[in-house]
Protein backbone atom coordinates (compact mmCIF):
# COMPACT_ATOMS: atom_id res chain seq x y z
CA UNK A 1 0.00 0.00 0.00
CA UNK A 2 2.96 2.71 0.67
CA UNK A 3 5.73 2.13 -1.88
CA UNK A 4 8.26 4.93 -0.47
CA UNK A 5 9.16 7.02 2.60
CA UNK A 6 7.02 9.98 3.43
CA UNK A 7 8.62 13.76 2.90
CA UNK A 8 9.27 15.27 5.97
CA UNK A 9 7.34 18.52 6.20
CA UNK A 10 8.62 21.89 8.46
CA UNK A 11 6.88 22.97 11.30
CA UNK A 12 5.18 26.14 10.17
CA UNK A 13 5.10 29.64 11.93
CA UNK A 14 1.05 28.88 12.68
CA UNK A 15 2.18 25.46 14.22
CA UNK A 16 4.91 27.00 16.23
CA UNK A 17 2.45 29.33 17.33
CA UNK A 18 -0.37 26.42 18.08
CA UNK A 19 2.24 24.50 20.33
CA UNK A 20 3.31 27.53 22.80
CA UNK A 21 0.04 28.03 23.48
CA UNK A 22 -0.46 24.24 24.07
CA UNK A 23 2.10 23.66 26.26
CA UNK A 24 3.97 21.59 23.91
CA UNK A 25 7.35 23.94 23.24
CA UNK A 26 10.12 23.24 25.27
CA UNK A 27 13.66 23.96 26.15
CA UNK A 28 14.44 20.80 25.76
CA UNK A 29 18.17 20.56 24.92
CA UNK A 30 18.72 20.17 20.85
CA UNK A 31 19.75 16.26 21.21
CA UNK A 32 18.55 14.85 17.72
CA UNK A 33 21.82 15.56 16.14
CA UNK A 34 24.16 14.92 18.46
CA UNK A 35 22.60 11.20 18.79
CA UNK A 36 23.58 10.95 15.01
CA UNK A 37 26.86 11.02 16.52
CA UNK A 38 27.50 7.09 17.36
CA UNK A 39 30.60 5.40 16.90
CA UNK A 40 29.01 1.35 16.23
CA UNK A 41 25.79 -0.38 16.59
CA UNK A 42 25.10 -3.78 17.14
CA UNK A 43 21.81 -5.59 16.25
CA UNK A 44 19.53 -5.81 19.36
CA UNK A 45 18.08 -8.43 20.63
CA UNK A 46 15.09 -8.80 22.94
CA UNK A 47 14.69 -10.34 25.77
CA UNK A 48 13.62 -13.37 24.42
CA UNK A 49 17.14 -13.19 22.20
CA UNK A 50 15.31 -12.32 19.30
CA UNK A 51 16.77 -10.00 16.99
CA UNK A 52 14.36 -6.73 16.32
CA UNK A 53 14.31 -3.96 13.75
CA UNK A 54 16.25 -1.31 16.11
CA UNK A 55 20.09 -1.45 16.43
CA UNK A 56 21.82 -0.59 20.05
CA UNK A 57 23.89 2.06 19.14
CA UNK A 58 27.35 2.99 20.85
CA UNK A 59 29.39 6.53 21.38
CA UNK A 60 32.71 7.71 21.63
CA UNK A 61 33.17 8.25 25.61
CA UNK A 62 33.62 12.41 25.26
CA UNK A 63 30.43 12.51 22.94
CA UNK A 64 28.28 10.05 25.99
CA UNK A 65 29.57 11.84 28.79
CA UNK A 66 28.46 15.15 27.35
CA UNK A 67 25.19 13.53 26.34
CA UNK A 68 24.38 11.19 29.45
CA UNK A 69 23.33 14.58 31.75
CA UNK A 70 21.50 15.61 28.70
CA UNK A 71 19.07 12.76 28.43
CA UNK A 72 18.44 12.50 31.76
CA UNK A 73 17.42 16.16 31.91
CA UNK A 74 14.73 15.47 29.02
CA UNK A 75 13.25 12.62 31.16
CA UNK A 76 13.15 14.65 33.72
CA UNK A 77 11.64 17.77 31.87
CA UNK A 78 9.27 14.86 30.16
CA UNK A 79 7.91 13.21 33.30
CA UNK A 80 8.70 15.14 36.63
CA UNK A 81 8.73 18.90 35.45
CA UNK A 82 12.12 18.72 35.44
CA UNK A 83 12.75 18.69 38.69
CA UNK A 84 16.52 17.63 38.41
CA UNK A 85 17.39 16.99 42.22
CA UNK A 86 14.66 14.11 41.65
CA UNK A 87 16.83 12.64 38.53
CA UNK A 88 20.43 12.43 40.24
CA UNK A 89 19.70 8.56 40.95
CA UNK A 90 18.75 7.73 37.13
CA UNK A 91 21.29 6.99 34.50
CA UNK A 92 21.41 6.10 30.65
CA UNK A 93 21.21 2.42 30.45
CA UNK A 94 21.07 1.84 26.32
CA UNK A 95 20.32 4.00 23.37
CA UNK A 96 18.38 2.36 20.47
CA UNK A 97 18.02 3.42 17.23
CA UNK A 98 15.76 2.54 14.69
CA UNK A 99 16.65 3.04 11.14
CA UNK A 100 13.34 1.76 9.58
CA UNK A 101 11.10 4.26 10.39
CA UNK A 102 10.55 7.44 8.98
CA UNK A 103 10.85 10.04 11.82
CA UNK A 104 14.62 7.45 12.39
CA UNK A 105 13.92 7.32 15.94
CA UNK A 106 16.51 7.11 19.44
CA UNK A 107 14.71 4.89 21.89
CA UNK A 108 16.04 6.00 25.57
CA UNK A 109 16.08 3.51 27.93
CA UNK A 110 16.69 5.89 31.35
CA UNK A 111 17.37 3.40 34.82
CA UNK A 112 16.87 4.04 38.44
CA UNK A 113 20.06 3.56 39.93
CA UNK A 114 18.05 2.59 43.45
CA UNK A 115 15.57 -0.33 42.24
CA UNK A 116 16.69 -1.15 38.86
CA UNK A 117 13.20 -0.64 37.29
CA UNK A 118 13.47 1.16 33.78
CA UNK A 119 11.41 3.12 31.40
CA UNK A 120 11.66 4.36 27.91
CA UNK A 121 11.13 7.43 25.89
CA UNK A 122 12.02 8.82 22.04
CA UNK A 123 13.64 11.73 20.52
CA UNK A 124 12.86 12.18 17.28
CA UNK A 125 13.25 14.40 13.84
CA UNK A 126 10.44 17.07 14.99
CA UNK A 127 7.71 17.02 11.58
CA UNK A 128 4.64 18.55 11.23
CA UNK A 129 2.69 16.07 10.15
CA UNK A 130 3.81 13.69 12.91
CA UNK A 131 2.53 16.69 15.54
CA UNK A 132 -0.17 17.12 14.15
CA UNK A 133 -1.08 13.28 14.16
CA UNK A 134 -0.44 13.28 18.20
CA UNK A 135 -2.74 16.40 18.97
CA UNK A 136 -5.79 14.78 16.76
CA UNK A 137 -4.89 11.47 18.72
CA UNK A 138 -4.83 13.43 21.93
CA UNK A 139 -8.15 15.67 21.05
CA UNK A 140 -10.23 12.99 19.69
CA UNK A 141 -8.76 9.21 21.33
CA UNK A 142 -9.00 8.23 24.98
CA UNK A 143 -5.82 8.21 25.24
CA UNK A 144 -3.34 11.28 26.41
CA UNK A 145 -0.16 11.98 24.84
CA UNK A 146 3.07 13.28 26.54
CA UNK A 147 5.46 15.00 23.92
CA UNK A 148 7.95 17.84 23.84
CA UNK A 149 9.43 19.68 21.02
CA UNK A 150 12.71 22.43 20.50
CA UNK A 151 13.85 22.71 17.34
CA UNK A 152 14.01 19.57 15.37
CA UNK A 153 14.01 17.67 18.45
CA UNK A 154 10.64 15.88 19.39
CA UNK A 155 10.41 13.85 22.77
CA UNK A 156 7.71 11.22 22.97
CA UNK A 157 6.84 9.58 25.96
CA UNK A 158 6.64 5.82 25.78
CA UNK A 159 3.43 4.08 25.31
CA UNK A 160 3.20 1.41 26.59
CA UNK A 161 1.66 -2.02 25.41
CA UNK A 162 2.35 -5.45 23.63
CA UNK A 163 3.33 -4.55 19.82
CA UNK A 164 0.34 -5.74 17.70
CA UNK A 165 2.98 -8.31 15.59
CA UNK A 166 3.41 -9.69 19.00
CA UNK A 167 -0.20 -9.57 20.17
CA UNK A 168 -0.90 -11.45 17.33
CA UNK A 169 1.36 -14.52 17.20
CA UNK A 170 1.63 -15.02 20.83
CA UNK A 171 -1.83 -13.83 22.17
CA UNK A 172 -4.28 -14.25 19.48
CA UNK A 173 -4.98 -18.46 20.18
CA UNK A 174 -4.85 -18.00 23.35
CA UNK A 175 -8.07 -20.44 24.85
CA UNK A 176 -8.24 -17.18 27.45
CA UNK A 177 -8.63 -14.09 25.53
CA UNK A 178 -11.95 -12.62 25.59
CA UNK A 179 -12.30 -12.67 21.65
CA UNK A 180 -15.36 -10.55 21.59
CA UNK A 181 -13.93 -7.90 23.37
CA UNK A 182 -10.70 -7.99 21.45
CA UNK A 183 -12.84 -8.08 18.39
CA UNK A 184 -15.09 -5.01 19.38
CA UNK A 185 -11.49 -3.09 20.29
CA UNK A 186 -9.92 -3.49 16.83
CA UNK A 187 -13.24 -2.13 15.32
CA UNK A 188 -13.24 0.94 17.31
CA UNK A 189 -9.78 1.27 16.94
CA UNK A 190 -10.00 1.35 12.68
CA UNK A 191 -13.09 3.57 13.02
CA UNK A 192 -10.99 6.37 15.08
CA UNK A 193 -7.85 6.02 12.94
CA UNK A 194 -10.42 6.19 9.82
CA UNK A 195 -12.42 8.85 10.75
CA UNK A 196 -8.86 11.24 11.38
CA UNK A 197 -7.42 9.60 8.94
CA UNK A 198 -4.12 8.18 10.17
CA UNK A 199 -2.79 6.10 8.05
CA UNK A 200 -0.45 2.63 8.14
CA UNK A 201 -1.75 1.18 11.01
CA UNK A 202 0.13 -2.25 10.59
CA UNK A 203 0.76 -4.27 13.14
CA UNK A 204 4.48 -2.43 13.97
CA UNK A 205 2.51 0.57 14.59
CA UNK A 206 0.21 -0.02 17.43
CA UNK A 207 0.26 -1.74 20.52
CA UNK A 208 -2.31 -3.50 22.54
CA UNK A 209 -3.25 -2.39 25.93
CA UNK A 210 -4.35 -5.27 28.52
CA UNK A 211 -5.93 -4.40 31.74
CA UNK A 212 -6.92 -6.70 34.75
CA UNK A 213 -10.24 -5.86 35.27
CA UNK A 214 -12.79 -6.92 37.93
CA UNK A 215 -14.36 -9.57 36.34
CA UNK A 216 -12.57 -9.36 32.48
CA UNK A 217 -9.96 -7.92 30.82
CA UNK A 218 -10.03 -4.70 29.19
CA UNK A 219 -8.05 -4.00 25.91
CA UNK A 220 -7.17 -1.01 24.24
CA UNK A 221 -5.71 -0.50 20.59
CA UNK A 222 -3.18 2.76 20.94
CA UNK A 223 -0.79 3.87 17.48
CA UNK A 224 2.21 4.29 18.41
CA UNK A 225 3.26 5.76 15.03
CA UNK A 226 1.94 8.85 13.91
CA UNK A 227 4.04 9.95 10.50
CA UNK A 228 1.17 8.78 8.05
CA UNK A 229 -0.91 11.46 9.37
CA UNK A 230 -3.12 12.27 6.47
CA UNK A 231 -0.67 12.11 3.79
CA UNK A 232 -0.75 9.36 1.59
CA UNK A 233 -3.23 9.31 -1.45
CA UNK A 234 -4.57 6.28 -1.22
CA UNK A 235 -7.67 5.89 0.82
CA UNK A 236 -7.17 2.30 1.62
CA UNK A 237 -3.61 3.79 3.78
CA UNK A 238 -6.55 4.54 6.37
CA UNK A 239 -8.42 1.19 6.26
CA UNK A 240 -6.35 -0.61 9.57
CA UNK A 241 -8.27 -3.92 8.45
CA UNK A 242 -7.29 -4.23 5.08
CA UNK A 243 -3.58 -4.65 5.44
CA UNK A 244 -2.15 -8.12 5.15
CA UNK A 245 -0.63 -8.41 9.08
CA UNK A 246 -3.90 -7.44 10.68
CA UNK A 247 -5.75 -10.25 8.06
CA UNK A 248 -5.67 -12.52 11.65
CA UNK A 249 -7.59 -9.78 13.65
CA UNK A 250 -9.90 -9.07 11.12
CA UNK A 251 -10.92 -12.92 10.68
CA UNK A 252 -11.45 -12.56 14.44
CA UNK A 253 -13.57 -10.10 14.03
CA UNK A 254 -15.79 -11.80 11.53
CA UNK A 255 -16.07 -14.80 13.24
CA UNK A 256 -16.84 -13.12 16.53
CA UNK A 257 -19.69 -10.28 15.13
CA UNK A 258 -21.78 -9.93 13.15
CA UNK A 259 -22.63 -7.57 10.60
CA UNK A 260 -25.34 -5.31 12.98
CA UNK A 261 -22.64 -5.78 16.10
CA UNK A 262 -20.38 -3.90 14.24
CA UNK A 263 -22.09 -0.83 13.00
CA UNK A 264 -23.45 -0.46 16.46
CA UNK A 265 -19.51 -0.61 17.67
CA UNK A 266 -18.71 1.75 14.78
CA UNK A 267 -21.95 3.94 15.97
CA UNK A 268 -20.61 3.80 19.97
CA UNK A 269 -17.03 5.24 19.11
CA UNK A 270 -18.40 7.80 16.38
CA UNK A 271 -20.82 8.65 19.13
CA UNK A 272 -17.99 9.41 21.65
CA UNK A 273 -15.78 10.83 19.63
CA UNK A 274 -18.40 13.63 19.02
CA UNK A 275 -18.20 14.58 22.55
CA UNK A 276 -14.58 14.68 22.78
CA UNK A 277 -14.68 16.71 19.67
CA UNK A 278 -17.29 19.19 21.42
CA UNK A 279 -15.36 18.78 24.58
CA UNK A 280 -12.06 20.17 23.24
CA UNK A 281 -14.09 22.41 20.07
CA UNK A 282 -12.03 25.38 20.31
CA UNK A 283 -8.69 23.21 20.47
CA UNK A 284 -9.88 21.28 17.82
CA UNK A 285 -10.59 24.04 15.76
CA UNK A 286 -7.62 25.13 16.37
CA UNK A 287 -5.46 22.72 15.32
CA UNK A 288 -7.08 21.94 12.59
CA UNK A 289 -7.14 25.41 11.39
CA UNK A 290 -2.86 25.41 11.66
CA UNK A 291 -3.64 21.80 9.55
CA UNK A 292 -5.48 23.37 6.36
CA UNK A 293 -2.86 25.85 6.23
CA UNK A 294 0.31 23.46 6.35
CA UNK A 295 1.98 21.17 3.58
CA UNK A 296 1.84 17.81 4.61
CA UNK A 297 1.62 16.31 1.63
CA UNK A 298 2.33 16.55 -2.14
CA UNK A 299 -0.61 17.75 -4.29
CA UNK A 300 -0.93 14.57 -6.11
CA UNK A 301 -1.48 12.44 -3.06
CA UNK A 302 -3.91 15.38 -2.33
CA UNK A 303 -5.98 15.20 -5.96
CA UNK A 304 -6.18 11.20 -5.40
CA UNK A 305 -7.95 11.36 -1.71
CA UNK A 306 -10.35 13.67 -2.40
CA UNK A 307 -11.43 12.44 -5.63
CA UNK A 308 -11.71 9.00 -3.13
CA UNK A 309 -13.90 11.21 -1.12
CA UNK A 310 -16.07 12.43 -3.24
CA UNK A 311 -16.83 8.77 -4.44
CA UNK A 312 -16.82 7.48 -1.23
CA UNK A 313 -19.44 9.78 0.71
CA UNK A 314 -21.20 11.25 -2.59
CA UNK A 315 -20.38 14.27 -1.43
CA UNK A 316 -19.49 17.67 -2.76
CA UNK A 317 -18.06 18.94 0.05
CA UNK A 318 -14.61 17.62 -0.63
CA UNK A 319 -13.87 19.14 -3.62
CA UNK A 320 -13.14 22.70 -2.59
CA UNK A 321 -10.76 21.19 -0.34
CA UNK A 322 -6.92 22.67 -1.42
CA UNK A 323 -4.93 20.80 1.15
CA UNK A 324 -5.07 17.72 3.03
CA UNK A 325 -6.10 19.75 6.32
CA UNK A 326 -9.06 20.79 4.81
CA UNK A 327 -10.09 17.11 4.07
CA UNK A 328 -9.54 15.70 7.47
CA UNK A 329 -11.26 18.88 8.96
CA UNK A 330 -14.25 18.16 6.05
CA UNK A 331 -14.13 14.49 7.37
CA UNK A 332 -14.62 15.02 11.05
CA UNK A 333 -17.26 17.35 10.37
CA UNK A 334 -19.24 15.21 7.86
CA UNK A 335 -19.11 12.17 10.19
CA UNK A 336 -19.53 13.58 13.77
CA UNK A 337 -22.15 15.84 12.50
CA UNK A 338 -20.04 18.54 14.43
CA UNK A 339 -19.64 22.25 13.94
CA UNK A 340 -16.78 24.31 15.00
CA UNK A 341 -16.35 26.51 17.60
CA UNK A 342 -16.57 30.41 16.32
CA UNK A 343 -14.87 31.41 19.73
Amino acid sequence: MISRRKICYPISPPLWNYLAHYGRLSEVPLVYDELLRFSGSIPYENPKGEETLWLEVMYPQEVMEDLRPKLTKIYAMLKIGGDLSLAEHLTVERIDFGEFGNSRPFRIRITNLFNGNSDYYYVKNADASRLFGLELEHILSPNRINYLVNGNTLIEEHIAGVPGDVFIRDYLSDPSLNHVRIAKEFVKFGERCFLRLLGDMRTVNYVVDITPDFEEVQYRVRPIDFDQQSYEGNLQVYRAHLFPDNKPVEDLVREHLNDQTILQYRAEELSQMSRRAKVERNRLKAILSVMNRTDISTHENLVLLREAMVERYGSHAFEACQTMGALTATHLQKVLNITPSRS
